[in-house]
């Protein structure tokens, strides 16, 4: 019972070395993923269950006692980010089948993915500062394989960009924890908080602090930090633009997230204000790109951008009503992007292009697809009932808590310039006459592609409509973060 913990991250594992063998199998890999993530997925909601009846899960590998083993932990929040991305690489490998095409599929795509899934699970899971690099890392080079997947030029051009930056970050991530050693003498999360809480953190740890923002603001694309993203995340095809949207820089605001309210709590004047004007920053910075493109990829994209900001401005106010409306954001974000990201590949592969200025018209002959993706904007916007508004009510709530009154108000006209943007796809796909003849498609493979999309956005749906029964889970995931002892007690059992 007690390595439950270890399932999401080793199924994913073992799965992805076993596919390795059938590289020519196309059908055989995409049975054994889809078995392999739905095993992980039982798993993770095992895994929740026991979090919410037992409290936080540990398991220290080699039997070695907290702190000197590594520990794996699993509190609400991680569980919840377990369970969230095994959800969404689900739909992605099922909207994969009709859309990456053989030849990827051919070239340890789905391997790929399951490897990137147990760094991703291993990154939300440990609880050790180094071994989240390790796991940052498993993910990263999953993450190589899948951008330079089918080798076209624009691939291989942004990829260098993605891996140069992603290498530099690496090696800042290994100096910033050898700093953070060097002071304190350990690498478990729990007992670093300890130790830092016994010097009541000096300014050298603060500076650590902003080295580690650093690092995980690369990989969680804040400002000015996002420079990269953009181009590197439209190069791929769209099921790993979806992956990598949905997953990837959530990880970074994880990792933002963890260190931010379990160990460099003691000088919050100082770190937490550098966050919260970086995070607004980061907002601003996503408007303006989402409303100066005319390319479907570039708007969602940037509106990533936006969504870091409002998480993050949400933890910097380190009370119960933005932590929890930032746990509850974060969730809605991965699943509505995940969502976005699949329809606007279905709306390329409809018209032909991601270019809006040449669609038009495609209400009269994919209604489904337009309301379909309605919902998910409105989703995206934050308009009730739907998951978007209770997570922005919650993070404004928190700030008029804290004082932050101007804070607010740019999370509140953010949400506008959101509905803009994505309001601007709908006017310009959907209605209107139409632009350009439709190249013609075949009506199965569209359906199939249908079919995740509007699963994604069922379940976005849900998630916004049944928000009061999933409040105790979200109320949980945010005690531990506002309360670090809680963590800290049930990793080192004091």
């Amino acid at each position: 019972m007690i390595n439950l913990l270890l399932f999401p991250i080793i199924i994913p594992f073992f799965f992805a070395m076993i596919l390795m063998f059938f590289k020519e199998q196309v059908v055989v890999q995409r049975v054994l993923t889809l078995i392999g993530l739905a095993l992980s997925l039982v798993a993770s909601f095992w895994l929740i269950a026991t979090v919410k009846t037992e409290g936080i899960q540990t398991v220290t590998l080699g039997s070695w006692p907290a702190p000197f083993g590594i520990t794996m932990v699993s509190d609400m929040f991680s569980a919840l980010l377990v369970t969230t991305t095994i959800i969404i690489t689900i739909f992605v490998v099922i909207y994969s089948f009709s859309s990456i095409g053989v030849e990827r599929e051919r070239f340890f795509y789905y391997p790929a993915i399951l490897f990137m899934i147990t760094g991703i699970n291993g990154a939300f899971t440990t609880g050790d500062i180094f071994n989240m690099f390790v796991f940052f890392e498993v993910l990263l080079i999953a993450s190589y394989l899948l951008i330079v997947l089918g080798g076209e030029k624009r691939q291989l051009r942004e990829s260098i960009k993605y891996i140069l930056v992603n290498v530099i970050s690496s090696a800042i991530f290994v100096i910033a924890v050898a700093y953070l050693y060097s002071i304190i003498g350990t690498l478990n999360m729990a007992d670093i908080s300890v130790k830092i809480a016994e010097i009541n953190q000096p300014g050298i740890i603060s500076v650590i602090a902003i080295l580690f923002l650093i690092v995980f603001g690369i990989k969680g694309a804040i400002f000015p930090l996002y420079f990269w993203l953009p181009n590197s995340y439209a190069a791929p095809p769209i099921p790993i633009l979806a992956l990598f949207g949905a997953l990837l820089t959530k990880v970074g605001v994880y990792a933002i997230t963890r260190t931010y309210t379990l160990f460099f709590v003691h000088d919050i004047g100082f770190t937490h204000q550098f966050l919260m004007v970086l995070a607004l920053l980061t907002i601003i910075a996503g408007c303006i790109g989402a409303l100066a493109y005319f390319d479907l990829k570039q708007i969602i994209i940037y509106n990533i951008i936006i969504a870091v900001g409002v998480i993050l401005f949400g933890v910097a106010q380190m009370n119960t009503s933005g932590l929890e409306g930032a746990v509850y954001y974060l969730l809605h974000d991965m699943l509505i992007k995940g969502a976005l990201f699949v329809l606007i590949g279905i709306i390329i592969y409809a018209t032909g292009t991601s270019n809006l200025r040449e669609m038009g018209g495609l209400i009269k002959t994919h209604a489904t697809l337009g309301w379909t993706y309605l919902i998910a904007a409105f989703g995206l916007a934050g308009i009730p009932p739907l998951s978007g508004f209770i997570g922005k009510v919650l993070i404004t709530k928190g700030a008029f808590e804290a004082d932050h009154v101007i804070g607010s108000i740019i999370i509140l006209a953010s949400s506008l310039v959101v509905l803009l943007s994505v309001i601007r796809i709908f006017i310009y796909a959907f209605w209107g006459p139409q632009k350009n003849e439709l190249p013609v498609r075949d009506q199965r493979t569209y359906r199939q592609m249908m079919f995740p999309a509007i699963m994604l956005v069922l379940i976005t749906v849900a998630y916004g409509v049944g928000a009061e029964w999933l409040m105790p889970y979200m109320t949980d995931a945010a005690n531990v973060l506002a309360d670090p002892s809680i963590y800290i007690n049930a990793v080192l059992k004091e």
